[in-house]
């Protein structure tokens, strides 16, 4: 067996903590978030006891911050904390904390707020991905002796972080036709040929002193994911890129999208491996095969679909809605029980809202996310509208038109569009937080 990967041997059941990019119930098919209203800060606490080891500009990053992330890390991966795993821990995770630090200031001083409905929306996700009544989760955080805090702020930096992003990109995030055009002439030309899709934890190295601790760190998380940690899960949590939100999953990728040393190893990797520490520009990567397939001979399913979207004058607490969101569920259900077909969904989404396609083109089943609306769209059938689908921002119906099996000879236009956008966001995240670094007073205190 190559020396550069590892197969686990075993995959256990574990805890997913709370760092999935997570959404209560699917937003419609390419609608995207509203902007989030302005915020207040998260204050960074210092318990009684705790010794500072960091300041960030003015924030303080004790003793037990450290050691609640810690904390969280092994509840999440199953893993037992003792002395040796925190102090390899430790550097890789004042960096993580210093980082969200200087994210959160920035969001704070461009006036982004993540209202505590969307952090509470996020639990609940997580409570049900796994399978726990409402509630456990936090439960299960103070029987571990972990602070929600520690939860929390991780999940309100990630949210707060992704709008700041959003902001930042203005038309940058725009995908153009001829965007869609040029990289579908270069997929066209690949057809026969292999892609991987690549799971990825990047830790960076912004000083070469700090090497060692990087590697060590690597390591370590290697040797939990050999042991059964969810790769997913850690990468979540530990990765420093934006697709951290996403478990670390790369998506579909050809070898000329990879560092040719990761480019090497997956063309020799079987599904499932875990990579040693590979060296990349700006860090360290630890790499995992989810799959492997040939451009333009793979069969899936296509569904076309159209869709109403009825959005809520404010965002939703599913514990208060308001009159007026009682209202829009109750047209949601009128037209799920009574509307027929694709034509009359599509005649009432033309007059609902302007911002949403009513059309999102043709649709890959297998590319869906998340999972719980992949599984609706298999089931509904043709011409049947769906239960309301409930959004923090609104509610949708949608009907499917056609279900048909063919060969994908590409990636569909939503897939390159996501793509694309995807590669800006990481470039622009990795800039950004470069010179947020640059213009910071960090201490860090030994």
């Amino acid at each position: 067996m190559p020396s550069a990967y590892f197969v686990p041997h075993r995959w256990l059941p574990r805890l997913a903590a709370a760092l999935l990019a997570v959404t209560t119930l699917p937003q419609p098919l390419a609608a995207q978030p509203r902007p989030a209203q302005p915020a207040a800060a998260t204050p960074a606490n210092k318990l009684p006891g705790d010794r500072i080891i960091a300041v960030v500009n003015t924030d303080v990053i004790s003793t037990g911050d450290v050691d609640n992330r810690a904390r969280l890390f092994a509840l999440s991966t199953g893993m037992r904390l003792s002395t040796d795993i925190i102090d390899r821990l430790k550097p890789q995770i004042v960096r993580q904390l210093v980082d969200e630090r200087l994210r959160m200031q920035e969001a704070q001083r461009r006036k982004v707020i993540i209202p505590d409905q969307a952090i509470a929306a996020a639990i609940r996700d997580i409570e049900q991905r796994n399978n726990m009544p409402p509630g456990m989760l936090r439960m299960r955080l103070s029987v571990d002796g972990v602070g929600q805090r520690t939860l929390i702020s991780q999940i309100r930096a990630q949210l707060a972080w992704t709008q700041v992003l959003r902001e930042q990109m203005g038309e940058r995030g725009n995908i153009t036709e001829a965007d869609v055009d040029a990289q579908q002439r270069l997929l066209d030309q690949l057809v026969g040929k292999s892609e991987y899709r690549v799971g990825e934890i990047f830790i960076p190295i912004d000083d070469p002193a700090q090497t060692a601790d990087a590697q060590r760190f690597a390591e370590t998380v290697i040797g939990e994911l050999r042991h059964g940690a969810p790769f997913q899960i850690v990468a979540a949590q530990f990765s420093q890129s934006q697709g951290a939100l996403e478990g670390g999953d790369r998506g579909w990728v050809q070898l000329s999208q990879l560092d040719p040393g990761v480019a090497d190893l997956v063309t020799q990797m079987p599904p499932g491996a875990i990579s040693n520490p590979v060296k990349v520009p700006g860090g360290f990567s630890i790499v995992t095969l989810f799959g492997k397939r040939e451009i333009g001979r793979e069969m899936g399913t296509a569904l076309t679909l159209r869709q109403v979207f009825l959005p809520f004058s404010s965002p939703l607490n599913p514990q208060a809605p308001t009159e007026q969101q009682k209202q829009v569920l109750e047209r949601a259900r009128g037209i799920s029980n009574t509307a027929r077909g694709c034509e009359q969904i599509e005649q009432l989404g033309r007059t609902t809202d302007p911002n949403r396609p009513v059309d999102p083109g043709e649709i890959r089943l297998e590319g869906v996310s998340p999972p719980q609306f992949r599984a609706i769209l298999a089931a509904l059938p043709i011409g049947k509208p769906s239960e309301p689908l409930v959004s923090p921002d609104g509610i949708a119906v949608v009907v499917i038109c056609t279900r048909e099996q063919k060969v994908m000879a590409t990636m569909t236009k939503q897939e390159i569009q996501r793509y694309l956008l995807n590669e800006r966001v990481e470039l622009l995240s990795r800039q950004l937080l470069r010179d947020l670094r640059r213009q910071a007073t960090i201490q860090i205190r030994t």
